[in-house]
């Protein structure tokens, strides 16, 4: 028995005429009445659907019409629903942020693909870090840092040099972005149960703010990330395309 289908589209004309398209050749449902969401978009439009459904935990099928794409399928109006009773799933569980501005509020959120505490002013950022309440690095000193998941770990991570994280690894990139100081560091890998803490040194003279996909916290003192392994979706891929190929692939790609 086919699943009961849901399509969201982003906003580009080319991925709203593809939904019309789809909608006519195939039954389909609300998307909150869905078994399994089809995503036409790129990749932002994957991370938007994660968020929109998680309560309700429907897996995700991205067909891409839109730019980068790492995170979808090839996009085709043919034999949709014998795709998607043979893909596969693969398993996100979200990166859950806890951040304290210097007003004392605090804010919580959740990333699939990362989260960074970065400069907000022309000064440079000094930023202490704490790995399962011990201090790492006394005074971190660059423009910030980013922690991603693997799913997130060939996107903004890549460009800064960071690790590509196989699937299977559990383990989290630590990235630091244009460091200064120490001049050598390159980051670490930690465990995904790991709980990071970022501090902001000298807050009032090197203000800095924190990106979570699509959410922002500034003037932040404090950043507590640490994997949420209670909540999960399904992302799925067609068999031979699936995120363990993309990501061994993006590391042999010049």
């Amino acid at each position: 028995m086919n699943k009961k289908i849901g399509f969201v589209s982003s906003e580009k004309p080319e991925a709203k005429k593809s939904l019309q398209i789809l909608k006519k050749l195939y039954k389909s449902v609300a998307p909150e009445k869905a078994e399994v969401i089809v995503a036409l978009g790129g990749d932002g439009t994957i991370l938007k659907s994660l968020h929109k459904f998680l309560k309700k935990k429907i897996p995700i099928y991205g067909m891409n019409k839109g730019y980068v794409g790492f995170l979808m399928n090839q996009y085709s109006e043919k034999n949709l629903e014998k795709r998607l009773s043979e893909a596969i799933p693969y398993k996100l569980h979200p990166l859950k942020i806890k951040s304290f501005d210097s007003s004392g509020k605090i804010k919580e959120g959740l990333a699939f693909n990362d989260v960074s505490m970065i400069r907000n002013s022309p000064s440079i950022a000094k930023i202490k870090i704490q790995i399962n309440n011990k201090t790492r690095i006394n005074e971190f000193l660059g423009d910030g840092c980013l922690i991603s998941t693997a799913a997130g770990s060939s996107a903004y991570n890549l460009s800064l040099r960071g690790p590509v994280i196989p699937v299977g690894a559990q383990v989290l990139a630590l990235t630091p972005i244009s460091p200064y100081r120490p001049r050598r560091w390159r980051g670490a890998l930690l465990n995904n149960d790991a709980k990071i803490t970022l501090l902001s040194v000298d807050n009032k003279r090197r203000p800095v703010r924190a990106e979570a996909d699509f959410l922002e916290f500034k003037n932040i003192v404090k950043l507590e990330i640490k994997m949420d392994k209670s909540k999960c979706m399904n992302l799925l891929f067609d068999p031979g395309h699936d995120m363990e190929e993309r990501i061994i692939n993006e590391q042999f790609n010049n």
